[in-house]
């Protein structure tokens, strides 16, 4: 078996050596194979030629590849194949040789379409792991329908309880169906890679993005099934969870305040000045503060109204109340917490001809003391890799001038 591929500069990431092929278009699968990316995975993203990852242009401000796809896709390595194509479809299966992770969100069946099914792959690679992210799983009667993030939220109880109840509910402003599902895609695929390295047999992994929404849900589903209880969308409230909201300053800005355990509340009462709150026998525990959200969110948002933003964060953090501003892109920027914990970090990219630029992009998450990840290039130009994958596969340059010309990379 070839060598891994090793890129220059930086120390191997926890996952260095692993391979990972990406077939996946949009946010799901991208964003698993980011995150394996991040930590030194090989990974190999699989666009269409001429058009690529159709991520490239959501968002598209200048140029022709977004900010968003170099974010989702960066460290990883851009090929482009058909694999609807017979000779695409049997370059795909000479990568899969020698891949330990196929990540694929596309519709179930696809793959079995384009002769690329777990079977196939299985022919030449006994021991690959396949994760596959879809709108509702590889299985059940709504396995065939198109399922987007959005469509997810919906579906898995999100939405319902996401915005004010006096109106239609909303959705928060991130893919978040999406990402959770790349999350869930991870964690099944070392999962998997874990019982490999015991038994020596691979595994499919089946992530449904309604199911990582649906996980999300907390008691959502007991509640009602035991007591009826059906939850409404509450604003910025948690049911059942008090003091825990957002409230207003005087000059127009808000803060979160979180102060719903039991020594918390009592600090908090203390520094709004309302020691009658911490001694009232109705709020002396996390049940009773509930019953009373609505007069808790009272007297908070009266102390919070009649002091400017600043002065409210301070006088909170004084008193140990977990607290924080609510931050737009412009506070995230100038923020020395992000900083020192390199969540911004600065890359020059190319924006459009002519014109390049620093920008300031996420930082890796989580943090590792041993082998930490890091960004060692953004997400690639579209094909930018494709000769040298296909070279690594032991494909001559005669050879890969007829794929290019053929339109088959």
């Amino acid at each position: 078996m070839p060598e891994p591929f090793e890129p220059d500069g930086g120390s191997p990431g926890a996952l260095a050596g692993l391979r990972v092929l990406e077939l996946g278009n949009f946010i799901a699968a991208p964003s698993a194979g980011r995150v394996m990316a991040d930590f030194g995975a090989d990974v190999v993203k699989v666009e269409r030629p001429r058009v690529g990852d159709e991520l490239r242009r959501w968002r598209l401000h200048e140029g022709d590849t977004s900010l968003l796809f170099r974010a989702m896709n960066r460290n990883k390595r851009s090929l482009t194949l058909d694999l609807r194509h017979p000779e695409g479809r049997a370059v795909a299966l000479g990568l899969i040789r020698r891949t330990d992770v196929v990540l694929e969100n596309f519709r179930p069946g696809t793959l079995e379409r384009w002769d690329l099914g777990v079977e196939h792959m299985r022919a030449v690679n006994p021991s690959v792991i396949l994760v596959r992210i879809s709108g509702y799983g590889q299985t059940g009667p709504y396995r065939n329908r198109p399922g987007f993030g959005a469509v997810a939220e919906a579906v898995g109880g999100l939405r319902h309880l996401t915005g004010d109840p006096d109106r239609p509910p909303t959705r928060v402003g991130v893919s978040l169906a999406d990402s959770v599902a790349g999350l869930y895609a991870v964690i099944g695929a070392l999962a998997a890679l874990h019982r490999r390295a015991a038994t020596g047999r691979g595994d499919v992994v089946d992530v449904a993005l309604y199911e990582a929404v649906y996980s999300l849900m907390e008691s959502l589903t007991p509640d009602y099934d035991a007591f009826g209880i059906e939850r409404e969308r509450t604003g910025g409230a948690l049911p059942g969870i008090a003091p825990s909201n957002t409230y207003a300053c005087r000059d127009g800005r808000a803060v979160v305040v979180a102060a719903n355990g039991d020594g918390v509340f009592r600090r908090l009462t203390a520094v709004i000045g309302r020691p009658d709150l911490a001694a009232d026998p109705r709020l002396a525990d996390g049940a009773g503060r509930a019953r009373h959200a609505d007069e808790l969110d009272a007297a908070i948002a009266a102390w919070t109204g009649g002091l400017p933003y600043e002065e409210v964060l301070g006088r909170l953090e004084e008193g140990g109340i977990p607290s924080g501003p609510i931050h737009t892109a412009a506070d995230i920027a100038k923020d020395p917490q992000f900083a020192a914990r390199g969540m911004l970090e600065r890359h020059r990219v190319a924006i459009a001809p002519g014109w390049h630029q620093d920008v300031a992009f996420p930082g890796v998450v989580p943090k590792l003391d041993e082998a930490p990840g890091g960004t060692r290039w953004l997400g690639p130009d579209l094909g930018e890799h494709t000769d040298a994958v296909l070279a690594e596969l032991g494909i001559g340059a005669d050879r890969r001038a007829e794929l290019h010309a053929r339109g088959v990379v």
